[in-house]
């Protein structure tokens, strides 16, 4: 069974949407799920489950969220595969030297890019000289750190962010 990466967004992030790891352990496994590792306290999990889409996954993680604990906690969930595809295509591996300052901004679904949709807008266009639309990942170099950085993405799409000290670790669970 193949094994799959679940990014929880929002989760225990000031005193909001709070789920001890233990908790989320159990209820993955509730859901179904085997091998089932988390890794820090921020809602990253990595599971062994049915080979189905990605999609379905979150849908059902989310549920069983819902159902256990009354939240409403959105899920990007990758495959193995993404998550290793995500590590290899780093466009900034030559000048990123601090980790937490690198962010891979993961959507659920692939953004319109700049010149794909003539109407859409570019999702890194504040950020053009630092930052890359690459699948549905955009990755984004913050020397200054997060918060100082230019905003990307696109408004309203399912994304959840991640350093890359966790993306790296993440791969490393697989």
């Amino acid at each position: 069974m193949p094994r799959f990466v679940v990014l929880l967004r929002g989760i225990n992030v000031g005193r909001a949407k709070r789920i001890a790891m233990a908790d989320l352990r159990a209820l993955l496994a509730d859901a179904g799920y085997s091998e089932v590792r988390t890794l820090l306290n921020s809602g990253n999990a990595v599971v062994t489950g049915p080979d189905e889409p990605t999609a379905e996954h979150a849908r059902r993680i989310e549920g069983a969220i819902t159902e256990r604990t009354g939240l409403d906690v959105r899920t990007v969930v990758l495959t193995a595969e993404q998550l290793r595809a995500i590590v290899e295509a780093h466009p900034f591996a030559d000048v990123a030297d601090d980790g937490s300052r690198m962010m891979a901004h993961v959507h659920a679904e692939p953004p319109p890019g700049a010149g794909a949709d003539p109407m859409a807008a570019d999702p890194v266009a504040a950020d053009p000289d630092r930052a890359r639309l690459i699948g549905q990942v955009i990755y984004q170099w913050c020397p200054d750190g997060l918060l100082q950085a230019p905003p990307v993405g696109v408004p309203g799409a399912l994304v959840t962010s991640r350093n890359w000290n966790t993306i790296t670790k993440l791969a490393a669970l697989l």
